[in-house]
């Protein structure tokens, strides 16, 4: 008979799940690096590759925490964005075009990770993993400021630049 799951469970299993996310991430990022050709998008990119890293050491830690063994669950969420991310960095378009497409993928990565963040501090704070959600509420906090990052940049920046070079074609 199969075990029936409680709340722990289900967030140990989404613990798992954003710890695969975020390694996937880290393999993904310095591909959009070298394919990013705006100095701004290179560089929000970098900083969020530096920032990730900091992300999975902070999982880590939550897994400590609660006294449980390091190991990811398949994302297959993430490697769906990322595959779509891959097939994106092989199109062909102006450089002003495929940097708002890789901004648009790169916000697709982020709103995953929100969603699955905000979900395990709420499932967090219920089971009283305090020093759990402190940490999670510092990963969550990063991929806000990065969301907001990029959609700034899109919007003042990147967006424009493609219709620009559509028009200039």
């Amino acid at each position: 008979m199969a075990k029936v799951k409680e709340l722990k469970d289900f967030f140990e299993d989404e613990l798992r799940d954003i710890y695969d996310a975020e390694r996937q991430i880290t393999k993904a990022l310095p591909k959009m690096v070298k394919k990013a050709s705006h100095p701004d998008l290179k560089a929000a990119f970098e900083m969020h590759l530096e920032e990730t890293r900091e992300q999975v050491s902070r999982l880590e830690q939550v897994f400590e925490t609660l006294d449980l063994r390091v190991r990811g669950k398949h994302c297959a969420g993430m490697a769906g964005i990322l595959e779509e991310g891959k097939d994106l960095m092989e199109e062909d378009g102006t450089d002003e075009a495929l940097d708002a497409g890789y901004t648009a993928a790169a916000q697709r990565v982020e709103h995953y990770e929100i969603t699955a963040y905000g979900t395990l501090i709420a499932w967090g704070k219920l089971l009283g993993y305090t020093e759990a959600v402190r940490l999670l509420e510092q990963n969550l906090a990063e991929e806000k400021a990065a969301d907001k990052k990029l959609t700034t940049l899109a919007e003042r920046t990147l967006n424009p630049a493609a219709v620009s070079a559509a028009v200039e074609a």
